[in-house]
């Protein structure tokens, strides 16, 4: 099998590399699209459903895709140090990205509001990590600030080579599919990944590699929805620990696509991004984080207003092992504990005595 070179060789003419360019990769990208039958049974009229699963890359998150181009255009640039606000998964693809490339990294996270397997990777991959007494809001605040008075790059999603990796999913769509899908389901946080799908769908449309846009629809937590209600939540709350941001900074552009593809914002309940994340795992076998699972809530909610006939691509933004604590407190698993060490006792319990 040919080796995967990373999505910067691998889509080089599409991205804003030159021979310059020292490329930083984990050879992230070549994520799968994965049909999910037990979904689209849930919607009928002949709709195939996937997942595009990103929490196959490199450190279990679609932040791999923009990070190997902001650390190679950092380093390009002779960048010593680099820093980012994270929910989690930004911090955790900053802190291998930059170690890759010989960098420091700092990483501002709102104390006692990251998931326990984001911030161990943070911390197993050596970047310095600061924890404010904050929101995420307050602390992209922070960095911006630093970026502009210190020798530190900026690498969240307002840094425009962030997007041009992430946009390289879509390609990976539509190099899939052979056509670009009816519609895109997809989380939103600080909304840089649904711009930059959109980004690269409009690409790959114009240039020919696909006839049709898709439908982008956009969903949040409705205890973290600015985007939906086009306003400021100032305390963010849902247990979709990755999308809880209340200022988002690409708010303008997430907006345009919107408008662009005749999309859709709206909002699930966490109850209904746990039935989701729980339907996923024990339906199909895919352990996402649970801010990945509001594409699917998302869609069920939605699913009277699907085509007959469409297919759609819900994007699963990162692992599901980033987020251990939600995964023991959110399943229908039977677990027995405390049994005598025999077979007859075993056996009893799994119900052949």
């Amino acid at each position: 099998m040919q080796d995967w070179p990373g999505l910067i060789e691998a889509y080089r003419e599409w991205l804003p590399v030159s021979a310059k360019t020292p490329v930083i990769t984990l050879h992230e990208g070549a994520t799968p699209l994965i049909p999910v039958p037990t979904i689209a049974e849930r919607i009928g009229k002949g709709v195939r459903v996937f997942v595009k699963y990103d929490g196959l890359n490199p450190t279990g998150s679609f932040k791999d895709r923009g990070m190997t181009m902001a650390i190679s255009k950092a380093k390009e640039a002779g960048c010593e140090a680099v820093i980012c606000a994270s929910t989690g998964n930004t911090s955790a693809a900053a802190a291998a990205y930059a170690r890759r490339a010989g960098m420091r990294a700092f990483v501002l996270i709102p104390d006692g509001y990251v998931a326990q397997g984001k911030l161990a990777q943070a911390l197993v991959y050596g970047a310095e990590v600061l924890a404010i007494r904050g929101n995420f809001d307050r602390a992209l605040d922070i960095v911006r600030e630093a970026a502009d008075q210190f020798p530190v790059t900026l690498v969240n999603s307002v840094n425009p080579y962030r997007l041009q990796g992430q946009k390289t999913a879509a390609f990976e769509v539509v190099d899939a599919l052979g056509e670009a899908p009816d519609w895109l389901c997809i989380p939103m946080g600080n909304a840089g990944n649904i711009t930059a799908y959109w980004m690269g769908f409009q690409e790959y449309h114009q240039a020919g590699k696909s006839r049709t846009l898709p439908r982008m629809m956009g969903f949040q937590a409705n205890g973290s929805a600015p985007l939906v209600y086009d306003t400021t939540v100032s305390d963010p709350n849902t247990i979709a620990t990755a999308i809880r941001i209340g200022n988002p900074v690409n708010r303008a552009k997430a907006m345009a696509v919107r408008e662009a593809s005749n999309g859709a914002f709206l909002d699930v309940t966490d109850e209904e991004i746990i039935n989701a994340y729980k339907l996923l795992g024990g339906g199909e076998g895919i352990f996402c984080e649970p801010a990945s699972a509001a594409s699917v809530a998302g869609l069920l909610k939605r699913k009277d207003e699907v085509p007959a006939g469409a297919t759609v691509v819900c994007v699963l933004t990162g692992n599901g092992l980033k987020d251990p604590d939600c995964a023991i407190n959110n399943n229908d698993a039977a677990f027995h504990t405390d049994l005598n060490p025999d077979l007859d006792t075993v056996a009893k319990v799994m119900g052949f005595s």
